[in-house]
C-alpha cells in the first residue's frame, strides 16, 4: 500500500464531514427563519417534539425567535 492509498480517503471522509456539517447548518438556519414566519410550520415541529402549544404559547415562541434573530451581532 502506498502513502497516497491511506491519504485520499482519509482527505475525503474529511471533506465531506465538513460540508455535509455546513450544509446542515444552513439547512437549519433556514428552517428556523421560515418557522419564525410560519406558525403552522413551529406547530408542527412542536407537536413532533411532544408538546402541545396554544395559540398564546405559539406567539410567545415566535417572538422569542425573532428577537434572538435580532440579538445576533452580524458577521464581519
Amino acid at each position: 500500500m502506498s502513502f497516497w492509498d491511506i491519504l485520499i480517503p482519509v482527505l475525503t471522509l474529511i471533506v465531506g464531514l465538513v460540508l455535509g456539517f455546513l450544509g446542515g447548518v444552513f439547512y437549519l438556519r433556514s428552517q428556523m427563519t421560515k418557522m419564525q414566519n410560519n406558525p403552522d410550520m413551529l406547530a408542527k415541529m412542536a407537536k413532533q417534539m411532544g408538546y402541545n402549544m396554544n395559540k398564546q404559547q405559539l406567539q410567545k415562541a415566535q417572538q422569542m425567535m425573532k428577537n434572538q434573530n435580532q440579538n445576533v451581532k452580524p458577521r464581519r
